[in-house]
């Protein structure tokens, strides 16, 4: 998968997490009463949430997680916090672009976990994969396109016959402590963008591009410090009942289904949540059956709304109640459902009509007008959260939404045609592209599309040194000012007052094959806040990612050597008129991400190499003989070289062509 085509994730919570697809709660398994897991009498409610990063060739990335456990510390036996309903509903992925899900809450024992299992289902039809409505120049696959069951491998799975799944065992960066007292939350996050999770193999002879998913490369581990700056995917539901007080609704959590149907029917979970009209700043009710939209300090005057259908963008407290921003409802899902929700896929400023592409691959176009209401969640800032940051068709013409932001439109009527948009809660901020003029003050993006329309020359600042920008996510210290980290490593964050110097002297190198094969340019995403200090009418960057360039698929033009912590080697591509070298480390804890890619008798494995090991080292240089079919994705350096953050070799029937 092309990494410059990848919006990545930041965090998203799972806190005893995908209690994901709607289960019943959680099932505390015999084990450890001493305080460190188990099934002690003292418990805990965990927020429970799922979230991922995102990639701009696929619209459907859908699975299904069958059981969560956690792993005490000491020993005992795993701590199972959630177990699928039957049949388990589908959770899409990729509308999980720096979002999370919100599941539920899971009763968890108090105690100490280092480490979760993470259990997906491994059977055929059981991940959906569909391709974007354009996804970019390269991309193996046709718009919208579905995947055929038969084309997609799940590595790694255990079981027979149509009982196959994949545990994922996901170690802690640190440990999750579960006490009687508060709330608190585990981030485990599903990374699209990871080259290894989805890949691509077109073997000589074979019409069907062979899809290799391998679920234990993207799931990882990052701490979460405050629930209060989580932004949510709007949950739907059913309402159950309104409180007492009228202060707050109960809802059943609802899926829609996948693939999407039409109309759309929902999948019902047995999680309920809780959600309390904002009492303060008020909550913007909208009667999608009526037409209407009022503010609202609480349920008192919808006395109606038990049975309805909703769907609700909510924000955690402190104190991990729910607050809503906005609710939306209706006699039927569909009426709720109904509103395109998915990443920018065009912006023509000529006819202010924008297209977000939906879940099946299908770009959905919606006319902005005078009215439209452009909303930036901001869930930490309640104020701002329900306050628009732009209303009319000026916000395009200034290039402030752009291709790939994540959005979730409502439509003035659904039936209409063209839609028009009411309102566009920008979920997602994001510019990416190639960097350049990296300097203290700033940097520039300029990213090139198939259609010229969308193509942007943005230069951004970074936001204010007091901006109060998250925590460290292994220390938990809190952050000020800008931050930035590489791909391969989202736990060693660059922040504090060498950050914008350390960026800048890691943005100004290059390489180059020569020739038509072009030059290798250091490349990122930058996640962007809206009204900062130091931009206060338009987007600062807040957080910045530089992303491995993926260079062409190559051969390998001298065998790795080792040296002190690296193994380096040579590759020409196609065109090129040179080779380019590049450096593996062997680092433990940094060391290169390597993958071995294998197609024998129609079946495509994947198996990972470990090269801070010497045995892994020497399989390493057996799989790079002259020759070798090898992809490269890495930055390039100020000597011309390439820093290799993935490798991934093809061994046994090589592919033709490049497929991912």
């Amino acid at each position: 998968m092309d990494t410059r085509k990848l919006n990545f994730a930041v965090c998203g919570a799972i806190a005893a997490t995908l209690a994901a697809c709607g289960g019943s709660g959680s099932t505390a398994s015999s084990g450890s009463t001493s305080g460190t897991g188990g099934t002690g009498a003292q418990t805990a409610s965990v927020p429970m949430l799922i979230s991922d990063a995102s990639s701009n060739d696929w619209a459907t990335i859908g699975v299904k997680v069958l059981s969560i456990a956690l792993i005490p510390q000491g020993g005992g036996s795993n701590v199972t916090v959630y177990t699928a309903p039957s049949p388990a509903p589908f959770v899409n992925l990729e509308q999980l672009d720096q979002l999370a899900e919100i599941l539920g809450n899971a009763t968890v024992p108090v105690g100490t976990y280092t480490a979760a299992v993470v259990t997906v289902s491994g059977n055929p039809g059981d991940v959906l994969l569909t391709a974007a409505a354009d996804p970019q120049s390269g991309f193996a696959l046709p718009a919208a396109t579905a995947v055929a069951s038969a084309n997609i491998h799940v590595m790694n799975t255990q079981g027979s016959g149509s009982s196959l799944s994949a545990p994922i065992t996901v170690k802690f960066v640190s440990p999750l402590v579960v006490t009687a007292s508060g709330s608190t939350a585990l981030d485990l996050e599903f990374d699209l963008s990871h080259p290894a999770f989805i890949i691509g193999h077109n073997p000589p002879g074979v019409t069907a591009t062979q899809w290799a998913v391998d679920f234990s490369a993207p799931l990882r581990h990052r701490p979460l410090a405050d629930l209060r700056r989580l932004v949510l995917r709007h949950a739907y539901g059913t309402v159950t009942g309104i409180s007492t007080d009228s202060t707050s609704m109960t809802i059943d959590k609802d899926f829609p289904t996948l693939p999407a149907v039409s109309p759309e029917t929902e999948v019902t979970g047995t999680q309920t949540l809780t959600i309390a009209a904002d009492a303060t700043n008020g909550t913007l009710f909208y009667d999608v059956d009526g037409k209407t939209v009022t503010t609202i300090n609480n349920f008192s005057g919808e006395t109606s709304l038990s049975g309805k259908f909703v769907r609700v963008a909510a924000r955690y407290q402190t104190n991990g109640t729910l607050v809503a921003t906005r609710i939306w409802a209706s006699s039927t899902f569909n009426g709720v459902w109904l509103s395109p929700e998915g990443h920018v896929l065009n912006v023509n400023p000529n006819t202010n009509i924008i297209t977000i592409t939906n879940e099946a691959g299908i770009g959905i176009p919606l006319s902005v007008d005078a009215n439209t209401k452009f909303f930036y969640r901001q869930p930490w800032n309640a104020t701002a959260d329900v306050t628009p940051i732009a209303t009319g068709t000026a916000f395009l013409a200034a290039k402030e939404l752009v291709r790939g932001f994540k959005v979730h439109a409502s439509v003035v009527d659904p039936l209409a045609v063209p839609l028009v948009a009411q309102d566009i809660d920008i979920e997602t901020a994001a510019y990416s592209g190639v960097i350049s003029m990296p300097s203290a003050g700033g940097f520039t993006y300029t990213h090139l599309f198939g259609r010229a329309v969308d193509d942007y020359n943005v230069t951004l600042s970074y936001i204010a040194a007091a901006t109060t920008n998250g925590n460290d996510p292994v220390s938990g210290t809190a952050i000020s000012g800008y931050k930035w980290w590489n791909f391969a490593y989202p736990t060693l964050v660059d922040s504090g007052t060498s950050a914008v110097s350390d960026f800048v002297s890691a943005t100004n190198g290059t390489a180059s094959f020569g020739g038509t094969a072009g030059a290798i340019v250091p490349w990122g995403i930058s996640y962007v806040l809206w009204g900062d200090p130091a931009n206060a009418t338009g987007w600062s960057a807040a957080a910045s990612i530089l992303e491995p360039t993926p260079l062409p698929v190559g051969t390998v033009a001298s065998a790795p050597t080792a040296g002190t912590n690296v193994e380096t080697f040579a590759i020409t591509a196609a065109g090129g008129a040179n080779s380019v070298t590049v450096d593996a480390s062997t680092v433990s804890g940094s060391a290169t991400l390597v993958y071995q890619v294998d197609m024998s008798g129609g079946v495509v494995t994947v198996s990972p190499i470990d090269i801070t090991t010497a045995a892994g080292q020497s399989s390493f240089t057996t799989g790079m003989a002259t020759g070798t079919k090898v992809r490269v994705s890495g930055v390039p350096q100020a000597d011309g070289t390439v820093k290799a953050y993935v490798i991934t070799y093809f061994t046994g029937t090589t592919p033709a062509t490049s497929a991912s």
